[in-house]
């Protein structure tokens, strides 16, 4: 009886399948359990040190359908309170500036 190569060719039922929270295919069907993110655990899996799993699957690797936006209207209320704060003098802020009579 060998433990080789014969034995391994056997090995053709698959153990894991798709995740439903994280689709990869880490989800142990006789555990109930993914391997990858934990679920059905409330909090996703993650362990220092895994650091590249982390950058791998961190917020800026997909989309951000909505931080996008988000970003950009903030960055948009910042610049109008930065130029209603500071007074009209100067060229470059006039022209922005309703109150600049130049």
């Amino acid at each position: 009886m060998t433990k080789g190569t014969q034995a391994f060719g056997k090995k053709h039922v698959k153990s894991h399948t798709l995740c439903k929270r994280c689709g990869r295919s880490s989800f142990h069907i006789q555990k109930k359990r993914c391997a990858s993110c934990g679920y059905p655990d409330a909090k996703k899996r993650k362990y220092n040190w895994g650091a590249k799993s982390i950058r791998r699957r961190t917020t800026g690797t997909g989309r951000m359908r909505h931080l996008r936006k988000v970003h950009r209207r903030f960055r948009s209320d910042v610049l109008i309170l930065f130029l209603s704060i500071i007074p009209c003098q100067s060229m470059l802020l006039g022209l922005f500036c309703s109150s600049f009579r130049g």
